[in-house]
């Protein structure tokens, strides 16, 4: 038998194949992501889980035309096979190769740019008011995992889509609720019997005849009546009702020919449609179907076994790995300490929280604002909540973070994993702002360590500190530098001078203060004398030794992996024009002011002008531009690729 998906390049060739076929299509599908993922990395029991439905979905529904939203992104790879990308399928989180996830500027076929979770019912019901205003019949479809809809903005978006009224369905892809077959297919069937065009209509017929009559009314309410006292006695489906939604299933997800009369009925249904697939995570791959959670989100792997393919040499441990571990030293010393994660529990390193201090860890799903304020309370009555959180998910809760937890000074740790350029995930995970959106809020301390032993000193200091405090590290490997076994409480907003220097000082802040170094070692062989100073605090920053070290130097270079508008360079320039200084020669490095796309850090870092030599290169640029102007006026460059 030939290959199937060699022969699709969109969805219309999917149109007319027999179900033997397409059923063949779905075994290809799984071995195409199966294989490709094993080499690039990606999110792999997720998409696995959806092969099905996603072929149903482009065999029903006329895409472009209609809308397919893909919540989160995690299980589009079918999506991307089935719409043109087959052939660039093995780019995937490649640098300048496709995305993980659903991006409109890569295809027609992707109706929006996703990346965090629990935002397509809210995208979908503005795109399907947009088609009604417009007089649009065209269908707009949200596939939403259960685990996203754990996160308050998909309530909010049931709870307009059912005032509303307006045509919309939303799939919720079920791979965790436990329902018995018999149950499960009993409301398979009645969901399809019961959505079908016929059955509808007559539905419909019925309401309209009785209800012209006082008589016929009260039938009409006894009749409706049972049929929803029977919906939600067979099916988990009565929420969803009373959000004015028509709730259809649970149907079996790894049906196709359920999946396709389902969906075929109910595209004919007027206003809201809730359609509950049940799927599993990781179908068709034993090791996914098996550890569903390690095989969510993983890089390279070997497809017989499984197991990830492993560097020879050993590398130091992670700074995720390090915050985990002092924590739950800490912790065991203070019963007041608590952690909580907003669905990352292995992400975030607390799965070892959780399982040292199983009554003290709280995962409160994909929730960030509740996580934060939840913190709040926590705080209030006396503990010491640590929030960790990656970067870019932390700005879901920016609110909570200012009014809840800064403004009446709480004693909340948020430990921000993922700070920086995060990788393959690209532009929608990298944690690029934090050190911006976090240093203008009141109240807010905020560090970044060096290395992993300054990150077990910080996360002391947090927890001791009596204030909200942000610590923020970046994903991957520690330095492999030796750990200290006495923790100790760093000065407050003080940096400190890693090494001196006359012509120049190089202020850094986070990981990035070894690369100054590096850089510092270079310009020493060209008798250029560099100061570098660690900078440790974002907020306070320490203006005295920033200040002393333009007064001595008069150039400064700042070096940040994070965005350079109102980043910790600006800061640093903040000092020095209040002090009034009006000699010092800055040039700032750090990320552009665009969206950085997707690829192995170390690359990305060098596209954007985050490495030694360019700091080698501000640092020339410095001493010539300077002894050309004759020191007369303060100036400040910015530097990135």
């Amino acid at each position: 038998m030939g290959c199937i998906l060699d022969t699709v390049d969109s969805p219309k060739d999917i149109k007319d194949l027999k179900l033997e076929k397409l059923n063949q299509l779905a075994r290809e599908i799984r071995k195409k992501i199966v294989e490709t993922v094993a080499k690039t990395g990606g999110h792999l029991a997720p998409s696995l889980g959806v092969v099905e439905l996603t072929i149903a979905l482009h065999r029903v529904f006329d895409a472009p035309r209609d809308k397919i939203i893909w919540d989160v992104g995690h299980q589009a790879y079918a999506h991307k096979l089935l719409t043109g990308r087959a052939r660039r399928f093995h780019t995937l989180r490649q640098q300048n190769g496709i995305s993980g996830f659903p991006k409109r500027s890569e295809s027609p076929y992707d109706a929006l740019d996703t990346g965090h979770s629990s935002t397509s019912i809210s995208a979908a019901l503005g795109m399907a008011m947009a088609m009604h205003m417009k007089g649009d019949k065209s269908k707009v479809i949200a596939v939403i995992g259960d685990g996203s809809m754990t996160a308050g903005l998909a309530f909010e978006a049931l709870n307009n889509a059912g005032h509303l009224r307006r045509d919309l369905i939303v799939i919720l892809n079920d791979n965790e609720m436990s329902i018995s077959p018999n149950v499960g297919a009993l409301s398979s069937f009645l969901s399809r019997k019961l959505t079908g065009r016929l059955a509808t209509r007559l539905k419909k017929e019925m309401e309209s005849f009785l209800k012209r009559s006082d008589l016929g009314e009260n039938i009409w309410a006894v009749l409706k009546k049972s049929e929803d006292s029977l919906k939600s006695l067979l099916t988990p489906g009565m929420l969803f009702e009373a959000l004015q939604f028509e709730y259809v299933g649970p149907i079996p997800g790894h049906h196709l020919g359920t999946l396709i009369e389902t969906l075929e009925n109910v595209k004919n249904i007027p206003g809201p449609v809730l359609v509950h697939v049940l799927t599993k995570k990781g179908k068709g791959y034993g090791p996914a179907e098996r550890h569903p959670d390690l095989f969510h989100g993983l890089g390279p792997f070997d497809v017989a076994t499984g197991k990830p393919v492993v560097s020879s040499s050993p590398k130091p441990p992670t700074f995720t790995q390090i915050f985990s571990q002092t924590l739950i030293r800490l912790a065991k010393d203070d019963p007041r300490i608590v952690a909580i994660t907003a669905a990352m529990p292995a992400g975030t390193g607390l799965n070892a929280f959780q399982e040292a201090l199983p009554d003290r860890f709280f995962d409160v799903g994909i929730a960030e604002q509740h996580a934060v304020t939840y913190a709040a309370g926590l705080a209030l009555e006396g503990l010491k909540p640590v929030v960790a959180i990656y970067s870019t998910f932390l700005q879901r809760a920016y609110d909570q973070i200012i009014h809840d937890v800064c403004l009446p000074n709480l004693p909340v740790v948020f430990a921000i994993d993922r700070g920086g350029l995060v990788g393959d995930d690209g532009p929608t995970h990298h944690g690029a702002f934090d050190l911006s959106f976090l240093r203008i809020i009141p109240n807010m301390l905020l560090m970044s360590p060096k290395d992993e032993n300054e990150l077990q000193h910080m996360l002391f200091t947090a927890i001791n500190h009596k204030g909200p405090v942000a610590i923020r590290y970046p994903r991957g490997h520690g330095m492999g530098t030796s750990l200290d076994w006495q923790l100790k409480n760093l000065p407050v907003g003080k940096g400190h001078v890693e090494k001196e220097g006359k012509d120049l000082a190089i202020i850094a802040i986070g990981p990035h203060v070894r690369m100054a170094m590096n850089a510092a070692r270079e310009l020493d062989a060209l008798g250029i004398k560099a100061m570098v100073i660690n900078a440790r605090f974002a907020k306070p920053i320490d203006r005295g030794l920033i200040v002393k070290a333009a007064r001595d130097t008069g150039r400064i270079i700042t070096v940040e992996e994070n965005a350079l508008i109102g980043g910790f360079g600006t800061g640093c320039i903040e000092c020095i024009m209040d002090e009034g200084l009006c000699n010092v020669s800055i040039r700032r490095i750090g990320l552009p002011d665009r969206f950085v796309e997707h690829g192995n850090q170390d690359s990305l870092r060098r596209d954007v002008g985050l490495d030694a030599q360019t700091i080698v290169k501000a640092a020339k640029e410095l001493l010539r531009t300077q002894e050309a102007s004759g020191k007369s006026t303060t100036k400040v460059h910015s530097l990135h690729a």
